[in-house]
């Protein structure tokens, strides 16, 4: 490995994959954080972690700016983890979101590439999500202006942690990712805890008492609260949670988690519904879909829309289809599918969220839908199949990592007419097309744009059995 070095004045030459941007020195490529840069931008670099065919740079300083660069809209820019291209035009996002995917897909999956679909934008590109989660904690991250001031300042922030830095939390005091009323929620939080006097949790011993805050809204206008305390004081909860429903008596969900563990997920932690429902309602189509605490919803409402009808257009659905509905989550794909099948098969992980798909099912009378809990590769057998019918179309959204191979292995056993294939990530989807390419040739790709000013992107991909 070579040394450390710097560059005094290199040109950002272009953007690459998972927000990253390149240069170029003496032949050798340089990959530079795309939060710092754009391409056209002339900066100062120390470059580390020199492998044999690729190098990694830190900006020291940009010398010169890029034309294309435009100034963020957010105070939090460049400390905060989240939004990392506000310094990008929101249509050049698109086209590298869009380069991003047909590359990933022909250079990894090697998969012909036909009747490709120009990236589909948001129309919100600002307050465009429904679910934020802040944390607590008593070691902020100050910045660099913060440093140099002489101001005493409080240790406590509550907001997102900075990239890297597990214990550090860039306190947040105006975020434009989520709509009304969740800035006015999460500073109500963060001034009732000071006031209370216990302390914000201490992310390195795993003691304190606020640990996590979680908001949710929906389209119809709905707001769940769901806040996580690391210590069973009920006097001092209730009094916090008190306070809160007297300012906004508009919550819809309010529950909370006691967790003492050594992580900040609850799923296998039972909450306690304080005020109002368990469960928030988000709309569709006047299909109804029920939230809880638990449950997984696209955090975009108006763009997963969007995406659900290209899903449906690209399914091909007919009446008297059977359909797999493949991490299903709390149904919805299912459920929004419903109607055009003779019935729809989910299978997911999660048992809470299963149950959730069966509620969904149950509130908007439809009754041709059946959802199964546990692990894909191990349920998802000749044995299921046998109970519940060789499925004629096939839609599967699978997390980050993709499928596992013994699931791609079974779609090829199973031999549905046409898969379509929705992915968070183009990368694992290519490698799990190529697998697939067995059988299928893809008919149609579509990239939608779910989160503007990051570097993540969804893809739709049709496949049909040659």
């Amino acid at each position: 490995m070579k040394k450390k070095y710097e560059i005094e004045n290199i040109q950002i030459l272009d953007f690459a994959a998972e927000g990253k941007c390149i240069a170029k020195n003496d032949g050798e490529v340089i990959f530079v954080d795309g939060s710092k840069v754009v391409p056209g931008d002339e900066v100062r670099l120390l470059v580390s972690k020199s492998k044999k065919r690729f190098s990694e740079g830190r900006v020291l300083s940009v010398n010169q700016f890029s034309k294309d660069r435009i100034e963020p809209f957010c105070a939090h820019f460049g400390d905060c983890g989240g939004c990392k291209w506000q310094h990008v035009p929101y249509e050049t996002q698109l086209a590298q979101k869009e380069r991003q995917v047909y590359d990933q897909l022909s250079r990894i999956g090697k998969v012909p590439l036909k009747n490709t679909s120009p990236i589909l934008g948001s129309a919100r590109t600002r307050f465009y999500r429904n679910k934020l989660e802040y944390t607590f904690s008593n070691s902020r991250w100050f910045t660099e202006k913060e440093v140099d001031s002489d101001e005493n300042l409080d240790r406590n922030a509550l907001g997102f942690h900075v990239p890297r830095r597990f214990d550090k939390v860039l306190p947040i005091h105006h975020c434009y990712l989520q709509g009304d009323p969740s800035n006015e929620v999460r500073n109500f939080f963060r001034e009732a805890a000071i006031a209370s006097g216990k302390p914000f949790y201490d992310h390195i011993v795993h003691k304190g008492f606020f640990r996590t805050l979680m908001i949710r809204t929906t389209s119809t206008g709905e707001l769940m609260v769901l806040v996580q305390f690391a210590e069973n004081d009920r006097e001092a909860i209730h009094a916090v949670l008190d306070q809160f429903v007297a300012k906004f008596p508009q919550v819809t969900s309010l529950s909370y988690v006691i967790n003492t563990k050594g992580n900040d997920t609850f799923f296998d932690l039972e909450p306690v519904y304080y005020h109002g429902l368990p469960y928030i309602t988000e709309e569709m189509e006047g299909l109804k879909f029920r939230i809880g605490v638990k449950s997984f919803y696209q955090t975009n409402s108006e763009q997963a829309y969007e995406l659900y009808k290209l899903v449906r257009k690209f399914a091909g659905i007919g009446k008297n289809d059977l359909v797999y509905d493949l991490y299903t989550g709390t149904g919805t794909i299912a459920n929004f599918l419903a109607r055009q099948a003779r019935q729809v098969v989910g299978v997911e992980y999660i048992e809470p969220a299963v149950q959730d798909a069966r509620i969904n099912s149950e509130i908007n009378g439809i009754h041709n839908t059946r959802f199964f809990a546990g692990d894909m590769a191990k349920i998802l057998n000749e044995e299921f199949i046998a109970a519940n019918g060789r499925p004629d179309v096939v839609i599967t959204d699978p997390p980050r990592a993709g499928m596992d191979k013994p699931v791609c292995e079974m779609l090829l056993n199973m031999a549905p007419r046409r898969i379509v294939y929705v992915s968070c990530n183009p990368a694992t989807q290519a490698r799990d097309l190529e697998i697939l390419s067995e059988k299928y040739e893809v008919e149609a790709v579509a990239p939608v744009d779910m989160f503007p000013h990051t570097f993540h992107v969804e893809n739709i991909v049709s496949l049909v059995l040659k």
